[in-house]
């Protein structure tokens, strides 16, 4: 009896298993549940530290991690405002104001040539840049394009021209002759035979003098760009002032285009240059 006894242990100690482990994601449940309490656990949320998730990238493991106030960190002592650093801006942080960071465009327009020329430093300087306002109010408000289509894009130029977008709203009135015109719209494929075309036009226009590259091909020779009878962009024969994006480009942003190429022609200060020199 003793030896089958002692047989039947052998037996059962042979055929136990060991507990089978808690997969991972079934270990991280409750500290996945702790650091985002439930909309019943919100009620007592005040009263408790705030918990974060913070990966350690040794272990594979997500610990809930507690934030301690910094008042409580401080003391019982007044606190002082801590200098932030600007997330959206390079500027130290001890440049940072009492209200916060520095904006990015205060960080921008320091030293900016742009920004000296919108301050005159005295009355001459005051009168020529009242003269450059007008001026370029007045070439803004009688933006004459020429007409330069070359493929498909130009069927969206002309629906600018359309009751739908009435771009005579703007001042902007299409041009057959390139020496009446003050911009020129490249919308299409521009090929190598073309180009001398283009160059040749270009010069016939009178200064200030801009160009709208209109359409992929223009910009970059597009769905041709690796034909060999295509240019691949029309700013290696005519220097661009404007690109518009698309195959073709809609109407929308032709005249957005036109928008913002009325902002950069607002930003011209030349007679305060040459007064500078």
């Amino acid at each position: 009896m003793a030896a089958l006894r002692s047989l039947s242990r052998v037996a059962d100690h042979a055929l136990t298993f060991p507990p089978p482990t808690r997969p991972l994601c079934d270990q991280l449940q409750p500290t996945t549940f702790d650091a985002f309490p439930t909309f019943g656990q919100t009620a007592g949320l005040a009263a408790k530290p705030s918990m974060a998730l913070t990966r350690s990238f040794q272990t594979s493991t997500i610990q809930a991690v507690p934030k301690v106030a910094a008042a409580s960190a401080q003391g019982a002592g007044p606190s002082k405002p801590a200098a932030r650093r600007s997330i959206s801006s390079s500027a130290p942080a001890s440049n940072a104001g009492p209200d916060g960071p520095v904006p990015l465009m205060s960080v921008a327009n320091r030293g900016s040539n742009q920004l000296s020329l919108e301050t005159p430093k005295n009355g001459v300087e005051y009168v020529l840049s009242s003269m450059d306002k007008m001026a370029n109010w007045a070439r803004q408000s009688s933006f004459w394009p020429m007409t330069f289509g070359l493929a498909c894009c130009a069927v969206e130029m002309m629906h600018v021209a359309t009751a739908r977008y009435d771009q005579d709203r703007l001042g902007v009135v299409f041009r057959a002759s390139p020496r009446q015109s003050d911009c020129m719209i490249v919308a299409g494929t521009l090929t190598n035979k073309m180009a001398p075309a283009l160059r040749k036009v270009y010069d016939q226009m009178p200064e200030p003098r801009w160009v709208i590259s209109m359409g992929s091909c223009a910009n970059g020779g597009g769905y041709y760009h690796y034909s060999y009878s295509v240019v691949r962009g029309c700013d290696r024969i005519v220097p661009v002032d404007l690109y518009v994006p698309g195959c073709p480009p809609t109407a929308e942003a032709l005249l957005y285009g036109f928008l913002q190429l009325h902002r950069k022609i607002r930003r011209n200060r030349k007679t305060t240059l040459w007064y500078r020199k």
